[in-house]
């Protein structure tokens, strides 16, 4: 599978409607409604574990200087692309 670009980055890649999903729970975002963030994640600690795209459990890889991770249906997303790296 490609790796995806700077163009593809997760909230490019949703088609059809604006369904979102927090990619530290996997639960559908719903206006009004608050998901808790991990505090971990909330200091940039945490990589995300689920796709923003669909909900699924992603593929991670931790590295000392970033990590990746993969979607089995959107593809590689690289922390280098939120500016974490």
């Amino acid at each position: 599978m490609a790796e995806a670009t700077i163009s593809e980055r997760p909230e490019d890649r949703v088609d059809g409607p604006e369904e979102r999903y927090n990619p530290y729970t996997g639960r559908r975002v719903v206006a009004g409604v608050d998901d808790a963030v991990p505090t971990a994640a909330q200091l940039g600690l945490e990589p995300p574990r689920f796709c923003e795209a669909c909900g699924r459990r992603m593929v991670v890889q931790i590295s000392p200087d970033g990590w990746w991770a993969k979607c089995s249906r959107h593809g590689v997303f690289d922390s280098i692309y939120g500016g974490r790296r």
